[in-house]
């Protein structure tokens, strides 16, 4: 079975086993783990911030920033088809009583003026605006990678008017790798970022959350609140670490994707989003076919993608996809439907 349907479905390498095998292990919740310690100031670093927290997920670590950013009942700027709003089961209005404003946008990015007509001051009748939530890459829209400028120029807007202003960058890293630019460029801007281990960089459980000191200080406690304490996780952590190391390795994720959708492009029926790193998305509204049928006759053939829409699927690279299994890929697929 070649699986693309996310970067998620990596296996830890031996590498990795080994370092969970071995790890240094303490009472992370009394701040005890040497292996969190080491991966959250590592994590801190990569990224540019004074501080870092490893939390089990980075649906987590989005839902602590907004809790700990924000007062209960105000809103929250978002892309419309950002994660937070699509994927993370209502989290905002659950976990911190939030109210989300969402925004058709360009590029998934809001722009300053988009953020000064939908600001809300806080009066007597409205509990106003208080965060702002980027993403990057962009998930939904393709896995765009988004440029420093764009996230600075919506970041200053906010900060404008006192909103902090938080960045999803679950695929960071691959946004950085598509933009040749250092990540820590990408969030200078922001008040706080999550990012995922668990995804390009082959982790096997894991994100991390930065910020200012104070800021992690509050969001260790909300961690607890929520249930992410962790007790001998440097077990868990140690396979970050050397997740922290295969940065590099994200090119090649984004070459396969390129290489992947330069095919599936010359086949009849099939539209295809051309891709800035490694999420391929395809409208197959051309076959005459909706997104399940196609996603079940693929499967029969031992490829599986994701359903992205009721005419869209979405092919995800990463590092368990080997140049040879996304041309075998290529290939079956181009045999299903070229006959359609």
């Amino acid at each position: 079975m070649i699986d693309l349907r996310s970067d998620t479905v990596t296996k830890p390498d031996d590498v990795m086993r080994e370092a969970a095998h071995s790890a240094d292990v303490g009472d992370d919740v009394y701040g005890e783990d040497p292996t969190v310690n080491e991966l959250e100031a590592r994590a801190a670093e990569a990224v540019g911030m004074e501080a870092a927290l490893y939390v089990p997920s980075g649906t987590m670590g989005n839902q602590i920033a907004a809790r700990v950013h924000t007062d209960r009942g105000q809103e929250v700027l978002a892309d419309r088809k950002s994660h937070v709003v699509k994927y993370e089961l209502g989290g905002f209005a659950q976990h911190a009583e939030l109210q989300v404003r969402m925004l058709e946008t360009d590029r998934g990015v809001p722009s300053p003026a988009q953020i000064a007509d939908e600001y809300v001051a806080e009066d007597l009748h409205r509990p106003g605006t208080g965060l702002v939530c980027l993403e990057n890459t962009h998930n939904a829209r393709g896995g765009l990678a988004i440029a420093p400028e764009r996230l600075a120029a919506a970041a200053d807007a906010a900060r404008e008017r006192d909103v902090p202003v938080h960045l999803d960058g679950a695929r960071l890293f691959n946004a950085a790798t598509a933009l040749n630019v250092p990540a820590s460029q990408l969030t200078d801007p922001v008040d706080s970022v999550m990012f995922c281990l668990s995804k390009g960089l082959g982790a096997p459980v894991g994100s991390m959350l930065a910020g200012s000191e104070e800021f992690v200080e509050r969001a260790r406690r909300t961690r607890k609140l929520l249930g992410g304490g962790m007790r001998q996780a440097g077990i868990i952590a140690a396979p970050g670490l050397q997740a922290l190391e295969n940065v590099a390795d994200l090119e090649t994720d984004h070459e396969h994707a390129r290489l992947l959708a330069d095919g599936l492009a010359n086949i009849a029926g099939f539209d295809v989003q051309e891709p800035e790193t490694n999420i391929v998305l395809v409208d197959v509204a051309g076959t005459g076919l909706e997104t399940e049928t196609v996603l079940a006759r693929l499967e029969e053939r031992n490829v599986l993608a994701s359903p992205f829409g009721p005419t869209t699927i979405r092919f995800c690279t990463h590092r368990d996809a080997s140049r040879e299994s996304i041309e075998t890929a290529l290939e079956t697929v181009r045999n299903t439907f070229d006959a359609v």
